[in-house]
């Protein structure tokens, strides 16, 4: 049968393809005799269960089973070769070629006889299908878990295997070719490679189905790739229809087959198994129920073949025929030579697609592609030692660095003399596929030597990139690449080399590429979008002045070429422009911003750099931006000589800088100013020991030198011209230096009380003495937060205070009695979850019964002035004020304590507060939506449309689970925003590090971030621990249910009680609960909840007290800082795992900004929060996930968790799905929970006070 008639056919409906060989021939109970028959009844191994020979043995089942199914309606066959390549046959010892052979070329007759047959009797044509397996090998995938880089087939040998079998199926009479079941791409890669050999050494061609397998509900091969990727990386075959089959039923397979049906520009088929395999590995999915489902599909206007994997049968076939008769296949009428072309159908994408396990698509609005170099072996001389010393791993997490600083291609070179390449390359490639987060970008493959990139090629599953192929060699070798890299499904970089050299005017440049676009799209049919000109990126400012205008030549070129040829892409490595100036990075990186601003305004693409290591256009000092484009764009003939010069005032000025030690040359007192105000603890002890020859008394260092350097630290934080993580690193060496004068200080306090001095003078000995007042600061009972706190105490001990900190988790007595025993002239407290509110309350409350006069502070991450002023300041008559921030507390101490300033302060604040209780009280009095009407206008979603929700992948499953990751994994999902804001820098990273104010103490900030960083991560300081779970769920009213799984049993595990809002928000819009985005129980669909909690906090304790024991302040908050930053980025990195095992989230491509800004679907609320502002909740949540056992996470009574570097909350996956705020409530709804929780109503009011809009 010819192509053209299979075209006619499916112009007009639904072709139907057979169903299972393997179910039929199982119903037969062959046993070892009859496989073996008269012609291998002496073969030394045994054979039962090698069906493929049946086709020699038993030809007469076969043909059986083959007018079963073309009885029962189908228009395609399948030949009983599924296992015929010499790689599976070798089980059976049957993998000679002759063997082979004749097993293919007998599967292939029998087929064609029954195929023939069956046309003649019912009067219609009937197709036969080469039916070619996957082998029992993948080539992307180590059999070892041990050995992530060894494989146990390479590309040579699967497409030698499939060579073979490709040629007896032809020879036998196939109309078609269908390699199935793909499980890895690259041995469908293989197949595909093959049969276009074999087409063109024979001179034939017939139509190629490729089908692939989805594993499991991830929507992924076994491979790891996206099916958007595999199709990627696939469509250079121009396959004649793409399908998908086996492992799911076809309800599973739904969304997969839409997808497909969406981005495919040939012809869709699918052919499930019966549903999903029973306890027995049977298969119960009916007739009825399987073809249903499929005319679901037909009437989606999805398919254009349609049959049955495993465990269908010829009824299986029958109703599927049945339910698609009279339906229009997908791509209707409108058929042409190339493929199906339908109106409403994909035509085929323009636009330049490549692949890794994931999709990379460049649109026009896309931003620079960027190619990560740092892989390359001639670029980078520390990654050329890791090849050179096999540090595999190592070079590893260089990539890995690439991809966290934002490349979106990985540029990987192995061209080095003394390394044999060809092997580098693929050992490296071979270990990159087993590392997900490196693997889902697309590879460009880079090589002078052609020999490197093919050895390359046969490791790429995905659509990489070959970097590159030029004319140099003239155009007979030019072809003969561009045809090879066509056919390994790739994309090329042409370099504007040829025959004669480099080119490195526009004129020869753009007259190469058009000479090499010529070759490629109208010679070899390569398509233009695969296309990527490198016009070359030379070196300037060479003091050569024929290279002065290398860079113009470029940006010209690159202009022309995108002009003449708009759907071509341009690309080239920038580093190259500045060789020059190696050694200068500051220059360097001016120069490689500078060009790339105007190299994409000419029309670049993408470009091989420094991934995350670029320098932003505008913030470049001006003189070196006017310098740097003189040179760039040679606008006058003085522009080298006068870049170098300036190149000499700011080199050094880059991230390797020298330390300055000239203040060493300073008096001893002088220097102990210095290290105080610029943080120096070098040399601290040495000089506190030199400066006491100058001294009576070491108290007189402290109140001397020391002092004053420390008020000049205060003086500049206070005028701004310090900022918190400056003052804090002065701090420390203020604490070294008391630490070591403490022992003088001891002594000379037992002689002055053996003297009789009074106690003011032993206090002042041993510097205890109040100075500028005394504060007892505490975080309140049930909290267990101190990170603001402790920085609040560093400062004003900056500022002269004499602090007494009690800790975390005090109970309001205790913070009482000390504030007596220690004759404190204030308290301070500090709280960041919301209980804590109502522990301050109290500690007011008991304030005002004890008769206190002393001011209290609030501060906190939860606090506010507003509450301050509506809830604590009115049980406390004595000054109450909130702190907004540490760079605010020492004013607000200082006023309170001042005898001249306080009575203003106070009277000042006193109106302040009543005014905001006025707005408050004044806000109040807008009525609430009462909670019935409230339910009534819940958001509404339209579940009777909906027929299946995502759920967890097979391999993930319903239940808890424990994740324990290197916390090195977790630094790429750092958000350093909140860091900053910690450490009272305001602005958002990483603009923050060129801010003209806080920029430099930004950039001292991260970078110290970043060293005590890879300390704990070299060190396993930290451990992470984390649990998650998958639960079926439904809503019921305002709460969610919680099923142990998805089944229909509906075992309850759990009751979610959400809250809704209930201030009006307006006409037409709706007041929300969490419920609301959970499928109800009138339905029928069992919808699916996430939760987790996660912690990086283990062994923080230890690293702080360290710390701390060595008077390093600085560092011990920056740890409690980065382990707060590191529990965030566990969850941000858990619910990317979640998203993806959920099944949802597996197409997801994001960036590290994307992430952090939640540009992904589905939330994740946390208890405590605006959307489920209880707390207590979290208590329940933790039973639920075993937390404690699991991941060692422990509640205060108040419910805040310990380690306090925690995070705990639910996944929600429906995709309208937003963070909202719970707000005020009413009692109505207060009652209304106590009674479906089963709790009293006080219990209640007390977890909720901060949303009551009442008072109780």
């Amino acid at each position: 049968m010819s192509e053209t008639a299979l075209r006619e056919l499916l112009s007009a409906r639904i072709a139907i393809v057979d169903g299972a060989m393997g179910t039929m021939i199982q119903g037969y109970g062959l046993d070892e005799t009859a496989y073996r028959g008269d012609a291998y009844k002496d073969h030394g191994r045994p054979l039962q269960g090698n069906n493929d020979l049946l086709s020699i043995t038993q030809p007469q089942v076969i043909e059986e089973i083959h007018r079963a199914f073309i009885d029962a309606g189908a228009d395609i066959i399948e030949t009983n070769t599924f296992s015929g390549t010499s790689i599976a046959q070798a089980d059976y010892g049957l993998e000679a070629e002759a063997q082979v052979r004749a097993i293919n070329l007998a599967g292939a007759q029998v087929a064609r006889r029954a195929a023939d047959a069956g046309a003649k009797a019912h009067g219609r044509p009937v197709f036969v299908a080469g039916s070619i397996g996957p082998t029992n090998t993948t080539a992307s995938i180590s059999p070892d878990v041990n050995n992530p880089g060894y494989r146990a087939i390479s590309f040579d040998p699967l497409v030698r295997a499939f060579a073979l079998q490709v040629e007896a199926l032809l020879e036998g009479g196939v109309d078609l070719l269908l390699p199935e079941t793909t499980i890895d791409t690259l041995n469908l890669k293989a197949a595909l490679f093959a049969i276009d050999q074999v087409f063109e050494r024979r001179g034939q061609r017939v139509p190629v189905i490729a089908s692939a397998t989805i594993t499991d509900a991830s929507g992924r091969t076994l491979s790891g790739q996206t099916l958007e990727a595999l199709w990627i990386s696939i469509r250079h075959a121009r396959p004649f229809a793409v399908s998908l089959n086996c492992a799911l039923g076809p309800e599973q397979m739904r969304p997969y087959v839409e997808t497909l049906a969406q981005i495919a520009d040939c012809y869709v088929a699918c052919y499930p198994n019966a549903g999903l395999p029973n306890a027995f590995g049977e298969y119960d999915l009916t007739p009825e129920a399987m073809s249903a489902v499929l005319r679901e599909f037909a009437d989606a206007g999805w398919l254009d073949l349609a049959g049955g994997c495993c465990g269908t049968r010829p009824e299986h076939i029958a109703a599927i025929a049945e339910a698609l008769r009279g339906l229009p296949p997908r791509c209707g009428e409108e058929v042409s030579s190339s493929g199906p072309r339908g109106s409403a159908r994909p035509r085929g994408t323009t636009l330049t697609q490549l692949a890794g396990l994931e999709p990379l698509t460049i649109r026009p609005e896309s931003n620079l592609i960027m190619i990560g170099e740092r892989t390359n072996i001639t670029g980078s001389r520390r990654f050329a030692k890791l090849i050179r010393e096999e540090r595999y791993d190592d070079a590893l997490a260089v990539a890995r660095t690439q991809v966290e600083g934002g490349a979106n291609i990985l540029d990987v070179n192995m061209d080095e003399g003394l390394i044999d390449s060809e092997a580098a390359m693929t050992r490296l490639l071979n270990l990159i596929a087993a590392e997900p987060d490196i693997a889902r970008l697309p590879i460009m493959l880079d090589s002078s030597r052609w020999s490197v990139l093919e050895a390359g090629l046969k490791c790429l599953q995905g659509k990489g990139v070959v970097n590159s192929i030029s004319l140099k060699e003239g155009e007979e070798v030019f072809r003969a690449h561009a045809t090879l890299c066509r056919r390994y499904g790739a994309a090329v970089v042409v370099m504007c080399f040829d025959e004669t050299g480099q080119a490195v005017t526009v004129e020869h440049k753009v007259a190469i590429a058009e000479r090499a676009h010529r070759i490629l799209t109208e010679e070899l049919g390569f398509p233009e979008q695969d296309i990527i000109f490198d016009p070359n990126i030379l070196t300037v400012a060479t003091g050569m002045e024929e290279h002065d205008d290398y860079a113009v030549a470029f940006l010209e070129a690159t202009a022309e070429i995108k002009c003449r040829f708009p759907k071509v892409k341009v690309s080239g490595g920038v580093s190259n422009i500045s060789f020059s100036f190696r050694g200068n990075d500051v220059v360097r990186e001016a120069m490689h911003s500078a060009f790339l601003y105007h190299a994409t305004r000419a029309g670049l693409d993408m470009a091989i750099v420094n991934a995350g290591q670029l320098a932003v256009y505008d913030d470049i000092p001006a003189e070196l931006v006017e310098h740097v484009e003189d040179v760039l764009l040679n606008r006058r003939p003085d522009a080298t000589e006068r870049l170098v010069t300036l190149a000499e005032t700011v080199k050094g000025k880059g991230k390797k800088r020298v330390r300055d030690e000239s203040w060493r040359e300073l008096g001893v007192k002088e220097r102990l100013a210095y290290a105080l105000v610029h943080g120096v603890d070098a040399h601290v002890a040495a000089d506190v020991e030199e400066a006491r020859a100058d001294y009576d008394r070491a108290l007189q260092i402290i109140e001397g030198p020391l002092m004053d350097g420390m008020r000049t630290v205060g003086d500049r934080f206070g005028a701004g011209k310090m900022f918190l993580p400056q003052v804090v690193k002065s701090a420390r060496v203020m604490k070294k230096a008391v630490a070591y004068l403490q022992p003088f200080l001891e002594a000379e306090t037992a002689a002055a009380q053996a003297a009789g001095d009074d106690e003011e003078q032993a206090a002042r000995a041993t510097g205890q003495a109040r100075g500028a007042g005394r504060i007892v600061l505490a975080t309140v009972k049930g909290d267990v937060h101190d990170i603001g706190k402790n920085i609040v105490g560093v400062v004003l001990r900056c500022n002269g205070f004499d602090v007494r900190d009690l800790g975390v988790m005090v109970p309001a007595d205790q913070i009482l009695d000390a504030a007596e025993n220690e004759d404190a002239d204030a308290i301070g407290l500090s709280g960041l979850i919301t209980p804590s509110l109502d522990e301050m309350v109290q500690v007011a409350t008991q304030m005002e019964r004890r008769g206190l006069k002393l001011p209290l502070l609030i501060g906190g991450a939860t606090t506010s002035k507003k509450h301050t002023a509506v809830k604590i300041a009115p049980q406390y008559a004595s000054p109450t004020v909130h702190v907004d921030d540490a760079s605010r507390a020492v004013g607000v101490a200082s006023a309170l304590l001042s005898e001249t300033q306080r009575e203003a302060f106070v009277e000042l604040t006193v109106a302040e507060y009543q005014r905001l209780r006025e707005q408050f009280e004044a806000g109040q009095r807008r009525p609430l939506v009462p909670l019935a009407e409230a339910r009534a206008r819940r958001a509404r979603f339209d579940w009777s449309s909906t027929t299946e929700l995502p759920r967890p992948s097979a391999e993930v499953g319903y239940g808890v689970h424990q994740v324990e990751p290197p916390i090195g994994e977790l630094v790429a999902f750092i958000d350093w925003t909140p860091f900053f804001h910690a450490w009272e820098l305001r602005g958002v990273y990483p603009q923050i590090l060129d801010h003209p104010k806080t920029g430099d103490a930004a950039r001292e900030l991260f970078d110290n971030a970043q060293a005590l960083l890879e300390e704990l991560v070299a060190d396993a300081a930290l451990t992470a621990r984390g649990v998650y779970a998958f639960f079926g769920a439904q809503s019921d009213g305002d709460d969610i249910l919680l099923y142990r799984d998805g089944s229909d049993d509906k075992k309850l595990v759990g009751r979610l009680c959400t809250l809704r809002q209930q201030r009006d928000r307006g006409a037409g819009r709706p007041l929300h609960a969490l419920a609301d985005y959970i499928a109800p129980q009138e339905s029928g669909l069992i919808d699916t909840i996430g939760a987790f909690a996660v912690t990086a906090g283990h062994g923080l304790d230890a690293v702080v007290a360290r710390y701390e024991a060595e008077h390093d302040d600085y560092r011990a908050i920056m740890a409690k800082a980065l382990a707060d930053r590191l529990a965030e980025a566990f969850a941000e990195q858990l619910h990317q795992t979640a998203r993806r095992a959920w099944g949802y989230g597996v197409n997801e491509a994001l960036t590290q900004e994307e992430l952090i800004r939640e540009r992904y679907r589905g939330i994740r609320p946390a208890p405590g929060y605006p959307a489920c502002p209880d707390h207590s909740d979290k208590r329940w949540l933790f039973e639920l996930l075993g937390a404690e056992e699991r991941a060692g996470i422990t509640l205060t009574e108040s419910c805040a968790m310990l380690p306090t570097a925690a995070v705990s909350g639910f996944y929600f996956a429906h995709p309208e799905a937003r963070y909202f705020a719970v707000g005020k409530i009413g009692n109505d709804q207060v009652r209304d929970l106590a009674a479906r929780r089963g709790d009293d109503v006080d219990e209640i009011e007390r977890w909720l006070r901060p949303n009551l809009d009442y008072e109780p």
